[in-house]
């Protein structure tokens, strides 16, 4: 597969590719995925989603694989520890945010069954399949994005403003943003 035909973002590094061909846009109802991706999104902020990508192992290791339950129930000292040693963002209200994340999703799959069903409700449990010729076309945010960020922080999530929103929602599948002529739009996926 020729690189001129993935989306243009995902052109220059090997992490970028795996996650652009394999995960970006793929609909996943994963609790487990939906948490990291929604961590992974806010530490991103201000940042590059590659140097995020090649961190990503680090995260896993450090909040337990991304389980929910495990970062609810994580101490000061362990975010602390965490700050100091782990191979991740050493921002602390990020590092923090995680376990404040974990405890708001908790509360939503209380509330819904799972995330998933919060989540997916926004589109009816369908992908929003969009048709852009040029990644120029694609917004940064949009008035669905904005509205659910504006829940989530009601909801006591952090990191979870209008943009990062809409990032999230390309990351778990429920828009697909890639080009039309990329192999992996939904459309052309065999």
């Amino acid at each position: 597969m020729g690189q001129q035909e993935r989306c243009g973002w995902a052109m220059n590094e090997t992490v970028e590719q795996v996650y652009h061909d394999n995960e970006w846009g793929v609909p996943s109802r994963n609790e487990q995925y939906l948490f990291e991706m929604l961590n992974l999104e806010g530490a991103q902020a201000g940042l590059s989603w590659r140097l995020i990508l090649n961190k990503r192992a680090a995260y896993k290791e450090a909040f337990h694989q991304f389980n929910p339950d495990k970062c609810a129930a994580m101490t000061d000292e362990e975010l602390e520890n965490i700050r100091e040693t782990a191979e991740i963002v050493k921002n602390k209200l990020k590092i923090g945010g995680v376990r404040k994340n974990a405890i708001a999703f908790l509360k939503v799959q209380a509330e819904f069954g799972s995330f998933a069903n919060y989540i997916w409700g926004y589109s009816d449990g369908e992908p929003i399949i969009n048709h852009w010729t040029d990644m120029s076309q694609m917004p940064a945010q949009t008035e669905l994005s904005e509205r659910i960020s504006k829940d989530l922080k009601k909801r006591g999530f952090i990191f979870v403003g209008p943009v990062i929103i809409y990032s999230y929602l390309q990351a778990i599948g429920m828009i697909d943003d890639h080009v039309v002529t990329c192999p992996y739009h939904t459309e052309n996926r065999d």
